[in-house]
């Protein structure tokens, strides 16, 4: 096929092939796409006459793909790719007057604490756009990424798509929660004896709290384990129990009445806070923008300190978070 031959191909059935490589089902490819069956079937009906090859074969309820059209996604995903590139290097970006639609893939914990914050920025920079969130955890965010199902991610990440980039936004931190009236931070003992919730998207009791303490030779008691933040403050309250978040999270939840955040009793490993996008959206202006703006206000705090408060409420003292 030469040059001139393209003229006769529609792009739209392209990113319908590719859609359905990634989804393998027309409903997903579908609802991905925002076209109903019949124009999915449809298109498939165009590109099987010009491919001259059947390209997927129902098996159950998925569609499994041909060698010819394996052939073809390796091919063509640079090729789409480019073209992506390309376009997106012509367009400008105006925040204040732009209906952009942003896929974002967001951690729990990060939707929890940090998403509020951003959110109000972006709306007074840019509030006419819209942004649409997945929850991801470390394990989804490759494949989300590489599905294009989000152009950027913001997570603790493992690995990512040879084609993503990566850049760190800032330390992560450990510290302790709880919702006890005793006076005075828990020491090491107390913290092995007390009971644990441990937050965990794949339903792990164990982390590298316990990791750390097994090189203490010592254990906790691992109660409760939920899969998201935001049950934290409820089930904490008005219990012995104690939780292991993030600093930020931490950070949001002390603002509950009788919620105090406090240092760990033993060195816990920090880790770090990434955002990750496809390599297609690098030099996007809308994505740029969009990065910048995550970067500006989930980036490094200003310094904290945990400052001790009187509270009649709590019989005790109460962790309030104070800027220097």
């Amino acid at each position: 096929m030469n040059r001139n031959d393209l003229r006769r191909v529609d792009i739209h059935l392209l990113v319908v092939f590719e859609t359905m490589m990634h989804e393998r089902h027309v409903g997903r490819v579908g609802e991905k796409l925002f076209l109903g069956q019949p124009a999915i079937s449809a298109a498939l009906g165009r590109l099987r006459q010009l491919f001259d090859d059947p390209l997927f074969i129902r098996a159950g309820r998925v569609m499994e793909p041909t060698a010819r059209a394996e052939e073809i996604f390796i091919n063509l995903t640079p090729a789409l790719d480019g073209i992506a590139a390309a376009v997106s290097r012509c367009q400008s970006f105006e925040p204040g007057a732009s209906e952009a639609t942003f896929q974002v893939g967001l951690s729990d914990d990060v939707e929890y604490a940090l998403l509020p914050r951003l959110l109000r920025h972006l709306r007074e920079e840019a509030p006419n756009i819209s942004l649409v969130v997945l929850r991801v955890d470390q394990q989804q965010m490759s494949q989300r990424l590489f599905n294009g199902e989000i152009s950027l991610g913001i997570s603790h990440m493992l690995d990512l798509p040879a084609s993503a980039r990566r850049k760190s936004l800032r330390v992560v931190r450990p510290m302790l929660l709880r919702a006890d009236n005793c006076a005075g931070s828990v020491t090491l003992e107390e913290f092995c004896t007390r009971p644990h919730i441990v937050v965990s998207p794949m339903g792990n009791a164990a982390d590298d709290t316990d990791q750390a303490l097994s090189l203490l030779g010592r254990r906790r008691k691992v109660v409760l384990a939920v899969p998201q933040f935001s049950a934290l403050p409820r089930l904490l309250a008005q219990s012995e129990m104690l939780a292991i978040v993030p600093d930020y999270v931490a950070r949001a939840m002390a603002l509950a009445q009788g919620i105090r955040a406090e240092a760990v009793p033993l060195p816990l490993p920090t880790q770090n806070l990434s955002m990750a996008w496809r390599g297609t959206a690098h030099n996007d202006a809308g994505q740029r923008w969009l990065r910048s703006r995550c970067q500006a206000f989930l980036g490094p705090p200003i310094e904290l300190q945990v400052v001790p408060k009187s509270s009649p409420a709590l019989h005790g003292t109460q962790s309030l978070w104070a800027a220097r």
